[in-house]
Parts: C-alpha cells; structure tokens; sequence
C-alpha cells in the first residue's frame, strides 16, 4: 500500500496545532496527520498601522511566537488566522446575536475577501505564507439570517459564518480560491510547506 507522502511527519515528528479551532483540527486531520493541540492564548490585539488585509499573518506569527519558546527539536508547530473583509473593513467574530445579525445583513446579496495566513515554526526556522479567496452571498431574508444564527451559533467564526454550515450550503453563490482557505486553513499549503521541511531538496521521494 502506497504511503500518506506526509505519514513521516507523524512518525519522526511532534506536529502540533497551536489553534483550538475544531475546523482547523478537523482539516489537518483529513490530510492524515496526526498532532497535539495547544492553545497559544496569544494577545490578539493588532496595532492600528497594520493594514486590514495583513491582519491574518501578523496574528499567526504572534500566535507562533507565544508558543515556539518551548517547541523542541523534532516540534513542527502549526498557526494560523482568518479574516473575513467586506469593502476594507474586517468583520470579526461576533460578540453577541446582534453583531451577528448585523455582519450577515452587511454580507447579503455582495461579495467579499477571506484571508488566512498560516505559519510553519521549527526550532530552526519560521515562515508565513497568506491565501485569499473572494466570495460572493446571495441575498439572505431577515428569517434566514434568525435561523442560521439560531441552528448554528456562529460565534466562533469570523464573519459570523461558516461555509461548510447551512449558510455555506444555500446561501454562496461563487468562490474563487480555496474553499478550506475559507474553512480557516489553506491545506494546500500547509501540504507543500510540510513537504519543503522534510525534503526540501527532493518531493518525489515521498
């Protein structure tokens, strides 16, 4: 039986996930990885000169700097952070139902960007690549945004949704990028880079 190309990973190597988020966990684990769970319990707070579309490598770089002081020699750590902008402004996770309401009803029948940057650390080395991914909502009625905010709770998300919930199933009409980009993890890349630090040289040996 042909081997998963990263299943070196989980024997010679601690991976780990320095998010607490259930999709990003849920994501690595279809990539056949296995990994240990930190929480970086990182301050979130980005200083007013970063620019909206550079929030998501600035967080994941400071998640992996809260937590790569203990990471040893065989550690891969894995951050990551999303961003939901719709005309310049980000839209965060709510803080309660009206901010839900409100992010959705900003986000019906319009289009906007979701940015994530995830961040490979080692002992050795650090590195942040960002992906982007444009998404068009059809229109959203006042009784399906109470619904989907009812059945779904999204407060753990940015933008107030999850796309691989009821509001993604019904309510996107397009989607150019990566839908896992969209998800909170860019897995195409985390693939690649995970790849470029255990054989840099040669991929084909895998």
């Amino acid at each position: 039986m042909t081997p998963n190309p990263l299943f070196v990973v989980s024997q010679k190597h601690r991976l780990i996930l320095g998010s607490m988020s259930p999709r990003r966990a849920e994501l690595l684990q279809g990539l056949g990885l296995t990994f240990d769970v930190w929480d970086s319990q990182a301050d979130e707070s980005v200083p007013d000169r970063i620019l909206p579309e550079d929030h998501p490598a600035y967080l994941s770089k400071l998640k992996a700097k809260a937590l790569c002081h203990t990471l040893q020699p065989e550690d891969i750590l894995i951050t990551a952070d999303t961003v939901v902008i719709h005309n310049g402004a980000i839209l965060n996770k709510p803080d309660n139902q009206q901010d839900a309401i409100d992010m959705l009803q900003v986000l019906s029948g319009s289009k906007h960007q979701v940015i994530t940057a995830v961040t490979i650390t080692t002992q050795e080395m650090t590195t942040t690549k960002v992906d982007r991914a444009l998404v068009e909502v059809l229109p959203l009625s006042n009784q399906e945004i109470r619904y989907y905010i009812d059945q779904h709770q999204p407060w753990d998300k940015a933008g107030s949704y999850g796309i691989q919930e009821w509001f993604g199933l019904t309510k996107i009409k397009s989607i150019q990028g990566s839908y896992y980009t969209i998800m909170g993890l860019p897995t195409h890349i985390v693939y690649d880079l995970l790849l470029s630090i255990l054989r840099p040289r040669d991929h084909t040996q895998f």
